[in-house]
């Protein structure tokens, strides 16, 4: 399996890679479908890059749009926007287990060549280039592949997979939608809403992270249950549902998800854990705004996991 979402630019990907094993027998319908874009659209120009200190470890930046619509257009759509959430997966050399960490969008960070700002403020200064470079800063090694997943398709992903169940955290409304707090079960609208809304929530972005976060398992729990792996129908639905909501980079084929996916065969839910960046809670900077101010003493900790390939190992902190 192939941990991608997230959101999410990610869920979906995510699943599609999960069920890696079967994509070579559909990758003509994955590589027609999904947009993939050059490098040079997609990563900073080399000697603005650190140094690949673990190539045999994977780190996916998952991108999560809610204002592209289904992918028909070229990247500019994005560039120029920021992302609304913002995840990086990280797959260790000895495949034992995926961490899925998600970045506040407000995180107040130095962007290269810009000063400090809100981290997503990177995609509108210099598209998914500056973004994947102050990143990079952050966690001191390479990205080695980006997807970008439009929020639209969740619904199409979750239709597909009969619905998703989910551990609820915070019981909200929202429309004619109510979530009730415990194990709910989410059709295609439903998961929509739930994955973006932040409003209903005291402390906002947070519990959004948390409630995204919780939807990623419950497409993973769904995606590694023996219904959907002894399916070839049910996955040819999966990956019909996640290509055009999705664009990558074109290293990240087919071919490529079903590698990694064959090498994360014996992984099962229990070993993919989902954390969010170290942060101090929120406060103001810039002239006023409001921001997420990160937890730098617990970020040299996590930087070190990330260099060090030991990122299974860190215990987040902070809020």
């Amino acid at each position: 399996m192939w941990i991608t979402a997230l959101v999410v630019a990610g869920a979906m990907l995510l699943a599609a890679c999960v069920a890696g094993v079967y994509l070579w027998r559909l990758s003509n319908s994955f590589d027609s479908q999904a947009e993939r874009l050059d490098s040079s659209e997609i990563f900073p120009q080399e000697e603005n890059r650190p140094a690949d200190v673990n190539e045999d470890s994977k780190n996916i930046l998952l991108l999560g749009s809610d204002t592209r619509g289904e992918l028909e257009d070229d990247i500019a759509d994005i560039r120029g926007q920021r992302a609304d959430t913002i995840m990086v997966a990280n797959i260790p050399a000895d495949r034992s287990s995926v961490q899925v960490m998600s970045i506040m969008r407000d995180n107040w960070v130095e962007i290269p060549g810009h000063g400090q700002a809100k981290i997503n403020a990177a995609l509108a200064y210099g598209g998914v280039p500056l973004l994947v470079e102050t990143i990079e800063g952050l966690i001191g090694t390479r990205i080695d592949h980006v997807a970008i997943v439009d929020f639209e398709g969740f619904k199409d992903i979750t239709d597909a997979l009969g619905g998703v169940t989910v551990q609820n955290e915070v019981a909200f409304t929202k429309g004619e939608h109510t979530f009730n707090q415990g194990q709910i079960i989410l059709g295609g609208e439903e998961a929509l809403t739930y994955v973006r809304e932040r409003y209903a929530f005291s402390d906002g972005d947070y519990q959004r992270a948390r409630n995204q976060q919780a939807y990623i398992m419950g497409v993973v729990q769904k995606v590694l249950s023996r219904d959907t792996l002894t399916s070839p129908g049910r996955i040819a639905d999966l990956v019909d549902a996640v290509a055009p909501y999705m664009v990558t980079d074109d290293g990240l084929s087919s071919s490529t998800a079903a590698g990694i996916g064959f090498s994360l065969r014996n992984l099962r839910s229990d070993d993919i854990r989902f954390f969010t960046s170290p942060t101090n809670g929120t406060g103001t900077a810039g002239g006023g705004q409001s921001v997420v101010l990160p937890d730098w003493d617990s970020w040299e900790q996590l930087r070190e996991a990330f260099e060090n390939d030991t990122v299974a190992e860190y215990e987040p902190t902070g809020q």
